[in-house]
């Protein structure tokens, strides 16, 4: 893994709680947490057409009927963690939810990882769970509910 990516991922992780906020933001002034987390997909969706514009693709509209019904369920899954995030933000706190997430990130990964989920499998081992508790742990620190 070369600087740039490190880099890259970080600052996309840096950003992640502001986009929540933001979008928390628009759905206090607005129609609520659903109405924001569309207008959120809107304007992503508008950059992101723009930019594969851009980019001068050569594009095959046969090769959609070609693709597994499966792999149209990201969008879903995208939809789902913005609508719950912009929800979740105002009652958790931006630390909190991020914590949260990552922690639910490193989980499924790792089952991901373990039974080869769509890329070669590369089972749980001791140092992988180690990483699990103390993110899990580190989660706790900052969630703290027991207050």
């Amino acid at each position: 893994m070369n600087a740039a990516s490190v880099a890259l991922a970080v600052m996309i992780g840096v950003l992640l709680p502001l986009q929540v906020l933001l979008n928390a933001s628009l759905g206090k002034q607005t129609g609520g947490a659903l109405f924001a987390s569309m207008c959120s997909f809107f304007v992503g969706s508008a950059v992101l057409t723009v930019f594969w514009a851009l980019t001068r693709p050569t594009f095959d509209v046969a090769s959609l009927a070609r693709v597994p019904w499966w792999a149209w369920t990201g969008g879903m899954i995208g939809a789902l963690y913005v609508a719950a995030a912009t929800f979740l933000i105002p009652r958790t706190g931006a630390a909190a939810l991020m914590c949260l997430v990552v922690l639910g990130q490193l989980v499924g990964s790792l089952l991901v990882d373990h039974y080869g989920v769509l890329n070669a499998r590369q089972p749980i081992d001791l140092l992988r769970g180690v990483g699990v508790v103390l993110v899990a742990g580190g989660a706790l620190l900052v969630v703290k509910p027991w207050q």
